[in-house]
């Protein structure tokens, strides 16, 4: 049985280390992990299981998901470059509005156009370009709602990768292969990336 000496030094040492996780979270810097890719590359996938982990080392994260920014708060355009455009610049400005409070923002959409993800990093200056790279075939056999079938039918217009040009980032902070890495060895190399640059300082991994 323990002595009340010994409960409370234990209580004291708790104390001790959950404050110091909240100093660790609250001088952690905020940062934007921007996922990129075709359309079933992975990017959602990666996205939440990176939450999960982020959140379980005392991070402060949101996922910010494409098709939900669309159905939310991009409702009503189409996909066309120049609202393609506005959709990633909104996406942009909530990324950078929690970022400069210390979140660690996931943001999971195609984002095709070069000029747009690179006016998405000026704007938030804390920004991780992360290309989720899988071959066209391979999206194509992952595509469990028919989108590519249709628009290789003609059914759907404008589709990213079909009848739509994806510009591929050139020089990304981090290229995930998707078709011959599992989700844990994706997830494994972007919170390396996040320890390497800063964004991880104090907390220990999962």
């Amino acid at each position: 049985m323990a002595t009340s000496t010994e409960v409370a030094s234990h209580s004291r040492t708790n104390r001790t280390r959950t404050k110091g996780a909240e100093s660790a979270i609250e001088t952690q810097p905020g940062v934007t992990i921007w996922l990129t890719g075709l359309s079933g590359a992975g990017k959602s996938t990666i996205a939440t299981t990176l939450a999960g982990r982020l959140e379980s080392t005392g991070s402060r994260v949101e996922v910010l998901d494409g098709d939900e920014v669309r159905k939310n708060l991009s409702q009503g355009l189409g996909f066309s470059k120049i609202d393609r455009d506005l959709n990633i610049r909104r996406l942009a400005y909530v990324a950078k509005l929690l970022t400069r409070n210390g979140v660690s923002v996931i943001t999971a959409a195609i984002s095709p156009y070069t000029d747009t993800r690179e006016e998405a990093r000026r704007s938030i200056g804390n920004f991780l370009e992360i290309f989720v790279n899988a071959p066209l075939d391979t999206c194509i056999e992952r595509d469990t709602k028919g989108l590519y079938r249709k628009a290789y039918a003609g059914v759907i217009t404008a589709f990213t990768g079909v009848s739509d040009p994806y510009e591929p980032p050139t020089k990304p902070d981090l290229e995930l292969h998707t078709d011959r890495e599992s989700v844990e060895e994706s997830v494994e190399r972007v919170l390396a990336l996040l320890r390497e640059r800063g964004y991880l300082a104090g907390l220990q991994a999962a």
